[in-house]
């Protein structure tokens, strides 16, 4: 009984420290893995609180492969073939060319720097080839590259995670069958049968569950569970089919659902992304709780010269050989010569091969774990730290997301975004009437003509600098439904959405649940009517400075009865907004946007 309390002591622990390290990097605005790896190096070989062998026994590593086939699946969901329009042979080239130019530069380095066998180094050179959406898309989100940029960055990593394991299966194989006189035909023989057994099974499993799910032949509350026991099952068959072909399997699975017609995969993804931020806390600090202090102490500084070689060598020459022809400028080549952080499939792959090679006794095998995670967090961490001021100073950041997408362009609207213009605000108005939106464009707004929700809008709706939703067309279903539809955009709690007069007639029973909504706009009592009347009547929207003599309280009971207050501007141009029941209370030297009556 107490051993069995120790392990789901155990267990619960590192599920707890995994998600305390993601929240914190959320705070700390890195990627996660960073703390991750640094939390299993301390709970692991400095404190010796996890010993994941002892742990997981057997279990270990296909639980490790399981879950890594999770988080490609998830990933190339992402990939739509449309994002990449115009940069698609930069992506091809980085995932071979490119690729090829890192492992051999990284080989020879490590072979140099470290003293590694030959075939080590190019085993090790084949696993830190990989990127990774684990450590490059938080660093996106951070950095805010342009889009060129960042769908290169974003489809590298994520294609080239499979195909960087399949060349460290291939030098994994060679190095076992070394021995043997035709080594080199077999490696030729294996590396053909994982492409094609990984690409079928992929595309067919791919179509066969996108079908079902298209044809909604399967019911809404076993989408998400059938699609990850499907991810499961894809990589267990091709895995056994032929070794190592299964994460090629789930990657071409999860491209071939992401670009089929009619497809709708948002609650999937959501699903996947959360199993995913699970997986990913677990799995680094495991893998980290396995190094061993002195593996570390073997390598010493060496291990310095080869993170030189890997960022300031080996990526820029990868990255401007596959970008010859290509439309990126040489400023954003740059760009994605300095973003290149390795992820948690070169920790699995190393841990995993590691192992294997030091059950065949091969000598210094045992150095790969710990100079790969050094990689890992040498990467992270010195890339995390200087990308965005790296953006910064080559001017290929996009704006900051405090802009506003307005859904309606009527007579609301149209004063409350020429108001937020005024405040060097961003406003994009959207709406399918064409007299409102001409009307938005003569006032000088930037407009979408078409229905906000529509496939169209999907391609071609920019909301680039925009970080917030204000739903306020005056027709209550589509305003329910774009809150819906942005809320993977901008987050939850950055949708706010203006009720209808009709609303206010409504009984319970009729009225849209709160939690599909966004946060109700400027009050209670406040209805798109209420505002359009009285912009009708003559009332104006203006904006009132708020200081020591003249505070908030002052400014309500001056105009408790005259005006609804709509906005708050912070000293540092951030925009609040009044909403039901909401706390913000304006302080010193903020402006507040009201409406006034005349």
């Amino acid at each position: 009984m107490a051993l069995t309390t120790n392990i789901l002591l155990l267990l619960a622990g590192i599920g707890i420290l995994g998600i305390a390290c993601q929240w914190f990097a959320s705070i700390a605005r890195l990627p996660a893995i960073l703390f991750l790896l640094i939390s299993g190096i301390v709970v692991g070989p400095v404190l010796n609180i996890i010993d994941p062998d002892t742990l997981f026994g057997e279990l270990l590593f296909p639980v490790v492969s399981l879950s890594v086939a999770v988080i490609l699946f998830e990933g190339a969901l992402t990939l739509k073939f449309e994002d990449i329009k115009g940069h698609g042979n930069t992506v091809r080239n980085l995932i071979t060319i490119g690729a090829l130019a890192t492992w051999i530069i990284i080989a020879i380095g490590t072979h140099i720097m470290v003293n590694l066998p030959l075939s080590l180094s190019f085993l090790f050179g084949a696993i830190v080839i990989v990127t990774g959406p684990t450590v490059i898309i938080p660093m996106l989100r951070t950095v805010r590259p342009n889009a060129k940029i960042a769908n290169v960055l974003r489809w590298e990593g994520i294609t080239i995670d499979p195909l960087g394991a399949l060349l460290a299966v291939l030098v994994f194989n060679f190095i076992i069958t070394g021995q043997h006189e035709n080594a080199f035909g077999s490696i030729i023989i294996i590396f053909g049968k994982i492409l094609l057994f990984g690409s079928v099974i992929g595309f067919f499993s791919g179509w066969v569950l996108g079908h079902l799910l298209r044809q909604h032949l399967v019911p809404e509350f076993l989408r998400n569970v059938l699609t990850l026991t499907a991810v499961f099952a894809v990589f267990a068959i091709s895995d056994t089919i032929e070794h190592e072909s299964g994460l090629l399997a789930v990657t071409i699975m999860g491209m071939t659902m992401a670009n089929m017609s009619n497809m709708d995969i948002d609650d999937i993804l959501d699903f996947k992304e959360t199993l995913s931020i699970l997986l990913i806390s677990a799995l680094f600090i495991v893998l980290a709780a396995r190094i061993e202090i002195t593996q570390i102490n073997q390598i010493g500084w060496p291990a310095i010269g080869v993170l030189a070689i890997t960022m300031l060598l080996a990526r820029p020459v990868a990255v401007f050989l596959s970008s010859i022809g290509s439309e990126l400028t040489f400023r954003e080549k740059l760009m994605i010569s300095w973003i290149g952080p390795r992820g948690i499939v070169a920790a699995a792959v190393s841990a995993l091969f590691a192992l294997r090679l030091e059950n065949e006794g091969i000598e210094q095998a045992n150095l790969l774990v710990p100079l790969t995670f050094l990689i890992i967090i040498g990467t992270v961490v010195i890339q995390s730290a200087t990308a965005k001021s790296i953006a910064k100073l080559l001017n290929v950041r996009e704006p900051s997301p405090t802009g506003v997408l307005i859904i309606g362009a009527g007579n609301v609207a149209r004063a409350i975004g020429k108001e937020l213009m005024q405040h060097n605000i961003k406003v994009v108005l959207t709406d399918s009437s064409w007299e409102n939106t001409s009307l938005a464009r003569m006032e000088g707004m930037e407009t979408y003509f078409g229905n906000p929700i529509s496939e169209h809008a999907d391609r071609n709706l920019n909301l680039i600098g925009l970080g917030k939703l204000l739903a306020m067309s005056g027709r209550g279903s589509l305003d329910t439904l774009a809150s819906l539809r942005f809320k993977s955009d901008f987050g939850v709690s950055n949708v706010y959405e203006l009720k209808t007069t009709r609303e206010t007639h409504l009984s319970d029973k009729h009225i849209v649940s709160t939690k599909h909504r966004g946060y109700e706009l400027f009050g209670e009592e406040v209805t798109y009517g209420t505002l359009a009347q009285l912009l009708r009547n003559s009332a104006e929207i203006k904006t009132t400075q708020l200081s020591d003599e003249f505070t908030f309280d002052h400014y309500l009971e001056q105009n408790r009865e005259r005006s609804i207050p709509l906005f708050a501007i912070d000293p540092k141009g951030k925009l609040h907004i009044f909403v039901t029941n909401g706390k913000m209370k304006p302080e010193t030297g903020w402006k507040v946007i009201s409406i006034v009556k005349p």
